[in-house]
């Protein structure tokens, strides 16, 4: 009689962890969700981690819809396919639009990676494995900001699933293959899209089929650092985690009044969890998109579902 397998349990992966990849998995200002983790790593267990994010900034910073491709970045170095290192120079070429990865990249003093989802999942989880090869790396970790990763589809305030979905299917791949590897949510609730009552049913489907891996919240240190690199990097969902932690409670708006969340020190917590797990429970939509060598590909199979999609929403705003 086979046994199952040990749940895992983020305070021993990340606690053992050399050399972590922390990854911001939905674009924009993940990457200072992400460092919450990779700094804690760094502060209390003598870690040397390494940061990424992925080609795709919001709309205000990068006009051009959907995340962009490797052959459209300067100033950055290729150490496995669709994955870049980039420094503070890196920018889309023609354009000159900076990426949060490139300005965390000044904040850290070190190259931060950019990671090109158009490659679908199959092809983030391929280069994700080479380049933790040619990085040593020992652990990776995929945050997502507020939480929408693990969204069914039809919660009304979904408004950017492809991206996170895209990179969870990714690290369920890696996981699959043996990689250790953790997700994780930085801010529950703070970019807006699910409420924390949604978001406290997602979790629980994660938790009653095994997949709760355990919980960190900011500490002052690691709140520090996160304050300085938001000074730096646009971010409107990772910085309410600051707010939260400094005491402020009640709904407050972000993205110009157009999405509404709920402060409380939960918003100063990163929850970690199995992807596998996830995936089979919770994560419907990034399970969907597993199979996937395109982001196009994953945005038909969304569609497919019913689902509307930040690349969608940029299209539609481009035409305008």
């Amino acid at each position: 009689m086979s046994s199952s397998p040990e749940p895992l349990d983020a305070e021993r992966l990340l606690g053992g962890a050399a050399r972590p990849l922390v990854i911001g998995i939905g674009g924009g200002g993940d990457v200072v969700g992400a460092l919450a983790t990779a700094e804690a790593c760094r502060i209390y267990g003598g870690a040397r981690p390494v940061l990424g994010g992925v080609t795709w900034e919001r709309r205000p910073i990068d006009p051009a819809p959907g995340p962009r491709r490797v052959d459209e970045v300067d100033g950055a170095r290729e150490i496995a396919p669709g994955v870049l290192a980039a420094g503070p120079e890196t920018q889309v070429r023609g354009s000159g639009v900076r990426f949060a990865e490139s300005r965390m990249a000044g904040v850290l003093g070190e190259e931060v990676l950019l990671i090109d989802p158009n490659r679908g999942a199959r092809g983030v989880a391929s280069g994700l494995a080479e380049a933790a090869h040619a990085l040593g790396t020992d652990l990776l970790v995929f945050v997502d900001v507020g939480g929408d990763a693990l969204a069914h589809g039809g919660e009304p305030g979904l408004a950017s699933p492809l991206c996170d979905a895209v990179m969870l299917a990714a690290a369920a791949l890696l996981a699959a293959d043996g990689q250790p590897v953790l997700g994780a949510i930085f801010g529950p609730g703070c970019d807006g899209e699910l409420t924390l009552a949604e978001l406290e049913t997602r979790l629980s489907e994660v938790a009653a089929a095994g997949g709760l891996a355990g919980a960190r919240g900011l500490t002052p240190a690691v709140a520090a650092r996160l304050r300085e690199a938001a000074a730096v990097v646009p971010t409107e969902a990772s910085a309410q985690s600051l707010r939260a932690f400094d005491g402020e409670l009640g709904t407050t708006a972000i993205r110009r009044g157009r999405r509404t969340l709920r402060l409380s020190p939960v918003a100063a917590l990163t929850v970690y969890f199995d992807v596998a797990v996830a995936l089979r429970s919770a994560a419907r939509l990034a399970a969907a998109v597993t199979d996937t060598t395109s982001i196009e590909a994953a945005n038909d199979v969304l569609h497919g579902l019913g689902v509307r999609t930040e690349l969608d929403l940029e299209r539609a705003a481009a035409e305008e």
